[in-house]
């Protein structure tokens, strides 16, 4: 079973799922489940992508789930956490780990399992020649414009948090100079590599933080309320 981002509509811009609706059904996913356990399956999993501290609490509140697969929020879980007769398996982002789990079914449930986190090693992986060949293929035309370097770090950049982390203080830093704000808010999203401080900062990497399907940035007025009604 699926489980979509709950609020879609609000991270992105509603003219690209103008007729989709989205959030935490719980009495349609727990119907959902009981119906695939009337058919006599063995085994219920959700792959969802609620984030892990809305998918722990979603797991003592709808029954039948064996195994939850939780994302979004990027979490790495060394252990399985146990909720109930649940497992909620978190396996980090980027391609960082590979989860594996062995279960053990018996009358259609779990008995017993075996779980490791393991890490992967980028540098220790010989690269796939015909993808590379592609990827170089593909960054050629534009390379001397993506190499070129903006700046250098002074300290770290990430962006690793749900709500910020030192490249987002500089990207807003950026906008509230470009556009004569006196706020400037940016999406909490989590991908882009980290920069070591004395780094370069090229093209690239600014591109790597910021290229998201609504990259336009606009300047308008909010009262006090609406603001907190943003971030809240």
């Amino acid at each position: 079973i699926g489980q979509a981002f709950p609020y879609t509509p609000i991270a992105n811009p509603r003219y690209l799922i103008p007729s989709w609706s989205f959030g935490i059904q719980e009495k349609i996913l727990q119907a959902r489940v009981r119906a695939a356990r009337e058919e006599g399956v063995d085994l219920v999993v959700l792959l969802s992508h609620n984030g892990f501290d809305v998918d722990r609490k979603l797991a003592t509140r709808v029954e039948g789930i064996d195994v939850l697969l939780t994302g979004h929020t990027h979490d790495a879980l060394p252990v399985v956490l146990e909720i109930g007769q649940t497992l909620l398996v978190a396996s980090g982002s980027h391609g960082k780990f590979l989860s594996r789990l062995d279960l053990d079914i018996r009358e259609s449930r779990v008995a017993d399992y075996r779980y490791r986190l393991i890490p992967v090693f980028s540098d220790a992986i010989q690269p796939d020649p015909e993808m590379a060949a592609l990827i170089a293929e593909i960054r050629e035309p534009h390379e001397a414009e993506i190499t070129r370097v903006l700046g250098h770090t002074e300290s770290l950049l990430y962006r690793r948090g749900n709500f910020n982390g030192t490249f987002d203080d500089l990207i807003c830093q950026a906008l509230l100079e470009e556009r004569d704000a006196e706020i400037a808010l940016s999406p909490g999203f989590r991908w882009g590599a980290s920069l070591l401080p004395g780094q370069a900062i090229t093209v690239d990497d600014l591109y790597g933080q910021t290229a998201i399907t609504y990259p336009n940035v606009y300047r308008t007025e909010f009262t006090g309320a609406f603001l907190k009604e943003v971030l809240e």
